[in-house]
Parts: C-alpha cells; structure tokens; sequence
C-alpha cells in the first residue's frame, strides 16, 4: 500500500503544507504557521467523499507550526484541507489541500478479538466510532476540568470519569483522546497507587467499551501509568509512558483488552536491585483473558511483561506479536499458567532473555526474529536455564513447554531444540552433552499445525503442552508474516510504537547495548527531561488547553 502524500496548491495559496501522510485509521497534516492568520480550521474527507470539519482540539499550535490529526478513519483514501482564519472568518482563498492519503487498517489479530465481534473498545472493527460514542479529550490543561455523563451523573476529571465505570452499568462507549504531554500533577487524583489511573469494572462480564487514544506522535502519560481491573473491551493506543510509579501498564481480572502502537520507557526506581528501570512494562495477571499485546515498542525496559500469576482458573488466552523489543532485558514474556501465542516480535539485542515459561504455561512461539538474543527461549528448570554452568537462572518454578515454529535466530544466542544432537551455544553449534529429552528450551516442529506429542513433557513437574494453537474452536486464525521481515514491519512506518515511532527517540550502541542490562544513563537523563513541544490550540496560550 502506498504511503507517500501528495499536496496541490491553488495559486494564491498561503498555507504551506509541510507534511501530509495516512497511519492506522488516522492521517494527519502539519503546515507552516504564517503571520497574519489568527487561527486554521481542518477538513477531512474520504475520496469522491465531502469534506467534515475536525474538532477544535484536533488542531494544535507547534509554534512555527501547525498539525491536525483525524482519527477513527476506514480504511481508505483520504484528503485534508488547510483554512487560514482572519479576523474570525474562514481565508477560503488562501487554503490548502493535500493529495490522496493512504489510511490503513488496525491490525485485529490475536485473543483480544476472539470470539469478539462489536469491536473492543470505543471503536467498531471497521474503525469508526460505534453508535453514541462519546469522545472526550484530555490535556495538561483539562485533565482536571473535562467532563462526562457516566451512570446519570456528569463526572468531571479524567480518573473521575473513569472511576463512574466501577458501578458496572452498561455505559455508551467512550474514547479518551490524549493530547500532548500530561503529568501526574495535571490529574485530578489516581486512584491506584501503584500504577496511577485506574479503570475498574463491577465485574469483567460487563463491557466498558473504552479506549484511551494519543493523538499524533507525542501523547505522553508522565509520572504515572494505567490499570485495567475487572472489566471488558477496553482498549489503550498510541501513548508513550514515561517515568511511571511501578507498572506503565497492568492488567487485572479483565476481558477482551486490546494494547498496541505504545511506547514504554523507563520507570521509576523501585526499592529491589531489578527495579533500576522501573517495577516492569506491562503485566496481564489476575485471571485476565483474551488479551492481545500489539505494535508496542519496549525502549530499554528491564522486566517487560509478566504474564500470569499462581492462581489463574482459565481458560487465559494472550496473543503478543510485532512488538519491538528495542534493547529490553528479559520477561518478553515472563509466563506462568496461561495459553499464549508468541510471534512475529523483533527481539533486538535482548541481554537476559526473550520467552520464558514457567509454572505449567503453554506458549507457541512462532515466526519471531531474534537478533542477539541471548537466550530466545526458556523453560523454567531445564535445558538452558539450569545446564552449562546454570548460568540463566531464569526461575525456581516449575516449567512450561514452549512449541516453536518458523523463528529466525541470528547473532549471539544459546538455544536447545527437544531431542537435538547439537544446540547452539553462544552462537556456535556443539554437540549436545546432555538429554535433550529432558534438557530442552522448546519442542520444534515442521508445520504450524503440528501437535506436541503427550510424551513430551517439562522436566520439573511434568506439565504437557494442551496444543491450544491446533484446536479451532481456541484459537483464531492467523497467517504470520515471514520472519525474516519482521524487522523491516516493525521498524517501518506502519510499525511498532506511537505514529512515526514517537516525538522521542533514542540511537541504541548495539556493540555495547546488546548486552547492557544496566541503566543507561543517557537515556535515562533524556526520558526525565522531556518536554511536549506543544505550544496549544489557536487562541490559547495554555499548552493543551482551548482557554
């Protein structure tokens, strides 16, 4: 699909378009702000379309420029048009419009739409809003102000808002559009103390149908992350968290919850010697089901996500796939219990660990790329975890069985197969000195449809592998991409992270960083000084605020 942007100009036009493009069910445009324009409308259409006016909050001052963002788009294409505003009326003459924008679809894949058909959150599947949504939008700026009708009862703050959700009434969907950077100090309270902004159901049988957005390139949750407790269909896309309490996200008692297109950088220092980077990433636990991890990019995270606990009951089934595990350490995941489809990741210079099972969890770990991974996968208590001087030591639990397909491995890494001659250990093939039977990372198979046989089992505990990923009445239907494109998806413009991978980026030092699983303090200093770059809204001079 083609995603370069066209802009035409009308002779006498003023407004100078610099950057038009289609992203996921969104397109944007940004321009040069020019002396004598108080202000610019936005319009949007589809082709052979008429053109709809975007809300004012959409529409943002950068300064020197200015960018607009239109959100819950079909697939298709598109056009945006630029109109100067002048002493309170439209310049009509001096507009813009830019050419066909490519809008692409969300990619739907995984457990959270399983068995799913209303679209999980605010939005329909065709990403449109669903009938009698109500859209509200969140700033520094309005954080504490903004308001919503939520149980009879207008609500005003965003963890208020949220906080209605807890009577478990059946509620018309609601997006929370993120503008800007906003601060734990913007709130109006948190109500998790360990996480920040909490969304909690009555019960997970009840659907919030809620998403919280970012729009553009810099929506950014500072100071704080989110938790979802005891509710459904809820959805969270395209924000970077930074400098969080514990968790950026966690994932409690909940159904059907999409996580995709985000980005996660360090936390907070917690009080153990593993929690230099922060408590963790992202945790699904609590008996959580149907929940997909999606498009994320993880920047230096040190545990990234756990995934289940002790005490799950089932049937928990997670997907994670094209995430861009961008120099994180270990926990890609770390799974206990639970049924989880692993593939088309990008594991980039991972020092610890990629996949790690443990406690009797089922995971099918296919078509990813490793790249310096030092240890792709394990199994708690066998082959490379406790062999060749234990030097993994990845758990005391025990094991899970991990069934791998179609993964590429390139670099430095050690990797046992079920029943192999040979492994490879540091990235050179030996010839395996122990049973492989018993001292495997994973069971390969030849085909994705292929079964783990009975006889297979984990050498602590004797877990057998239930072979989800085989029964149709499970598991969804999938097609992977080839593994050996995974980096070029992931990395590209229709990838992992935020719309154009974020305001903030980061050159890891892959000599140097591959390994590293320290705090880089570069990196570090870079994540606690960010500053949103946004000025405001035309006619106000409150960063995030329509004041």
């Amino acid at each position: 699909m083609a995603l370069l942007f066209a802009v035409s100009f009308a002779a006498s036009a003023n407004v100078t378009i610099k950057e038009a493009k289609g992203w996921f069910e969104s397109c944007f445009v940004s321009w040069t702000n020019e002396v004598g324009f108080e202000s610019y409308n936005v319009y949007v259409k589809q082709s052979g379309g008429e053109y709809r006016k975007l809300d004012a909050m959409l529409v943002r001052n950068y300064g020197d420029y200015g960018r607009a963002d239109a959100v819950g788009l079909k697939a298709g294409d598109y056009q945006l048009k630029v109109v100067p505003v002048k002493a309170g009326a439209e310049q009509n003459a001096d507009a813009s419009e830019t050419g066909l924008l490519s809008v692409s679809p969300y990619d739907r894949s995984g457990f959270a739409h399983f068995g799913w058909d209303g679209g999980v959150g605010a939005y329909n599947n065709d990403g449109t809003l669903k009938a009698g949504a109500r859209v509200i939008y969140v700033s520094a700026n309005t954080a504490k102000t903004v308001k919503a009708v939520v149980n009879g009862a207008e609500q005003t703050g965003l963890q208020a808002i949220l906080h209605a959700y807890e009577k478990g009434k059946t509620e018309a969907p609601l997006a929370v559009r993120v503008i800007g950077k906003v601060s734990l100090d913007d709130l109006d309270y948190i109500k998790s103390k360990e996480e920040g902004l909490d969304l909690k159901g009555k019960s997970n049988s009840v659907a919030a149908n809620v998403t919280i957005e970012g729009i553009g390139d810099d929506a950014t949750f500072y100071g704080f992350g989110v938790q979802f407790e005891k509710t459904q269909s809820v959805e969270i896309r395209n924000v970077a968290f930074m400098s969080v309490i514990d968790d950026c996200l966690s994932v409690k008692a909940c159904k059907h919850v999409w996580v995709h297109n985000n980005d996660f950088f360090y936390g907070d220092a917690g009080g153990d010697a593993d929690q230099a980077k922060g408590d963790g990433s992202i945790d699904v636990k609590n008996n959580s089901q149907y929940v997909t991890y999606a498009y994320n990019t993880f920047w230096d995270s040190g545990k990234t996500s756990l995934c289940g606990m002790k005490k799950e009951s089932g049937p928990n089934y997670i997907t994670y796939h094209h995430n861009w595990f961008n120099h994180s350490d270990g926990r890609h995941p770390r799974i206990r219990t639970m049924s989880v489809h692993v593939y088309n990741n990008y594991y980039d210079g991972v020092s610890k660990y990629g996949v790690g099972a443990a406690k009797s969890s089922d995971v099918f770990v296919e078509a990813n790329y490793f790249r310096n991974t030092k240890y792709p996968m394990l199994s708690s208590l066998q082959g490379s975890d406790v062999c060749w001087g234990n030097e993994a030591d990845f758990s005391d639990e025990p094991g899970g069985i991990i069934k791998s397909f179609n993964n590429v491995m390139v670099g430095t890494y050690t990797y046992v197969p079920y029943a192999a001659s040979e492994f490879v250990k540091s990235g050179v093939k030996r010839t395996a000195d122990v049973d492989t039977k018993s001292h495997f990372d994973a069971y390969e198979v030849a085909n994705r449809e292929e079964p783990v046989p009975a006889d297979v089992s984990a050498l602590s505990g004797g877990h057998v592998y239930n072979n989800f990923d085989t029964d149709a009445r499970k598991m969804y239907a999938c097609t992977p991409d080839d593994p050996t494109r995974v980096p070029d998806i992931v990395t590209g413009w229709l990838g992992a992270g935020r719309m154009a991978h974020g305001d903030f980026q980061w050159k890891f030092d892959n000599a140097t960083e591959d390994s590293n699983h320290v705090v880089i303090k570069g990196l570090k200093n870079a994540i606690v000084a960010y500053k949103s770059s946004l000025v405001g809204f035309y006619g106000s001079t409150k960063p995030g605020s329509n004041e």
